[in-house]
């Protein structure tokens, strides 16, 4: 790991086509260790890491900072073929992505649905030095058909959500980032479950980041706790506002540079 600074290193952007021809962007921030960073659903990279400075707190860490943008989600391609949506596909773009990078050795992290795939990650052999699970309860991970069903009915009644309910602030989101609706439904039925026995079989280091008024995805304390080396770490804000405070990346900043552990 690199020596901290307080510079403000350069972000750089590019791509690469996946197994099946659909484009995977993704943006770098810093210089060392690399990081895999990945953003939630109907987010991006820049909404996510870059806008509010996380990625360049992590990048003064001493970190390479990778974030992609997942497929159907920022400049990422957006299909709206059922045929590039299969399960775990997100998973399998971001070992892709590292092996088109040639990163062998790296620690891993994910916001919302990018916590989700880490997790998927990890299920199907990733092996990180450490991770980041961040917006992210157990039930969120071991029964995802609940929060699928929210964003299904999100899509289905555009312009019809009640001013002021959850349905209604998704929907704004998704017009703040510009997302493509019919893709971005596609991208429910990738998302696979992950068992409470898979959870318990990680052995590596496991921040669980969530903001201390955020209920979304279930609960992060037993998360937390089913993990065999896991730390809970709670930082201002709900699923939505968290993202938005220095306190997010400085979790992410101290759980993965060893100072939680």
């Amino acid at each position: 790991m690199s020596e901290r600074t307080n510079k403000k290193p350069m972000i750089t952007c590019d791509s690469f086509l996946a197994a099946d021809g659909v484009k995977i962007a993704w943006r770098e921030i810093g210089q060392g260790r690399p990081l895999l960073l990945i953003h939630g659903f109907m987010s991006d990279a820049d909404t996510n890491w870059i806008r509010y400075g996380h990625a360049a707190a992590l990048a003064n860490a001493g970190y390479r900072v990778i974030m992609p943008d997942l497929r159907a989600h920022g400049l990422s391609g957006k299909p709206h073929n059922p045929a590039h949506y299969p399960r775990n596909v997100l998973a399998d773009d971001q070992f892709a992505l590292l092996a088109h990078l040639g990163v062998e050795d790296y620690d891993l992290g994910g916001y919302s649905l990018g916590g989700r795939t880490v997790s998927r990650m990890l299920t199907r052999g990733a092996a990180p030095g450490r991770a980041v699970i961040s917006g992210m309860g157990l039930e969120g991970l071991t029964n995802t058909a609940h929060r699928s069903l929210h964003f299904r009915q999100v899509f289905d009644n555009l312009g019809h959500h009640e001013k002021g309910s959850a349905a209604r602030m998704a929907e704004a989101f998704l017009k703040t980032t510009g997302g493509d609706p019919e893709a971005l439904r596609h991208i429910l039925e990738t998302i696979t479950d992950t068992s409470v026995a898979q959870i318990a079989e990680w052995t590596l280091p496991v921040a669980v980041v969530c903001g201390e008024q955020d209920n979304d995805n279930g609960s992060v304390a037993d998360l937390a706790a089913l993990l065999r080396r896991g730390k809970l770490v709670l930082v201002p804000g709900n699923h939505m506002s968290a993202v938005i405070k220095p306190e997010l990346g400085q979790a992410f900043v101290e759980a993965l540079t060893g100072e939680l552990w």
